[in-house]
């Protein structure tokens, strides 16, 4: 790390001491920041083992005793990091290496993400690959797909637990990135809070899912959204994203946003149709080798 400036990374696993420092810079920036966001109020409601059985671990870049940066992980996920420059995300790698840290990747915005992976690559011999490049909207003006296909929408509740499971997991299998939970202590999640929204069709049979994130500093983040493959292109989809999405609005939140894979041009064409508009791209790096964990 530099000695010349006025910058310096506190590392922690107490999640109370990072928000009690950090919250406020998270919140001056709902969009950017509506991973950090959630995953760190998921942590603080359900406690520290929902990702995973590793302990989380947060770290805060203070800049003349403000918080200019921050990244968590939850382990065995990657490492999740908040808007860096290059300088800061060479320090970073470097300050986690020499602690012996084993990251299995990172995610972040673009520049971010691949100024980190070129460091980690540096300082400890690891190879990175990237991985996923996705978009992150934003919702402007909501527009509901016309016409509608069959059918109508349903709040998912108890009844629907092992068909949430399924279609979890197979989400999970086809995104492949991310940070996921158990699949049946998701369902169980999203049912409580009445998370899931599906399209059924008029027979009542469930053609597609979207999913709302709980509201956290105002922002509420669409996710997953899923249709199995033989019922894609029929509009469930597109018809369950504007639902939700309505919902959100309807709920108070300032900000409804959502992340859309780069390499899925129906799905990233379809969110602007709907009303959201790109706010940043975002990298997924994976790292193998030395330093990289299973």
């Amino acid at each position: 790390m530099r000695t010349d400036d006025h910058r310096h990374w506190h590392l922690t696993q107490d999640l109370d001491a990072f928000l009690t420092r950090a919250d406020a810079f998270l919140r001056s920036q709902l969009a950017l920041h509506t991973l950090p966001l959630t995953v760190t109020e998921n942590l603080r409601t359900h406690g520290p083992h929902i990702y995973g059985d590793g302990v989380p671990e947060f770290g805060m870049l203070e800049q003349d005793g403000a918080v200019r940066a921050t990244f968590f992980r939850t382990p065995p996920h990657r490492l999740n990091l908040t808007v860096l420059t290059p300088e800061e995300a060479d320090a970073l790698a470097a300050r986690l290496a020499a602690l012996g840290q084993c990251l299995p990747g990172v995610h972040a915005d673009r520049d971010t993400a691949t100024a980190f992976a070129e460091a980690w690559q540096r300082h400890t011999g690891a190879t990175a690959t990237l991985r996923e490049r996705n978009r992150l909207y934003r919702l402007g003006t909501l527009a509901v797909p016309t016409p509608l296909p069959p059918g109508g929408p349903r709040i998912a509740g108890t009844a629907d637990r092992e068909q949430l499971i399924r279609w979890h997991e197979e989400f999970v299998a086809a995104a492949g990135s991310g940070v996921f939970r158990d699949a049946a202590e998701w369902a169980d999640a999203r049912i409580e809070q009445g998370g899931i929204t599906f399209w059924e069709t008029p027979d009542g049979a469930p053609a597609a899912m979207a999913g709302t994130t709980p509201q956290v500093a105002g922002q509420i983040r669409v996710a997953p959204v899923y249709t199995p493959p033989h019922l894609r292109g029929r509009g469930y989809a597109g018809a369950a994203t504007a639902e939700v999405s309505r919902a959100a609005l309807a709920a108070g939140a300032q900000e409804v946003l959502l992340f859309a894979d780069l390499a899925n041009p129906t799905s990233n064409g379809l969110y602007q149709r709907i009303g959201y508009r790109p706010v940043a791209d975002f990298a997924v790096y994976d790292f193998a080798g030395p330093s990289a964990s299973a």
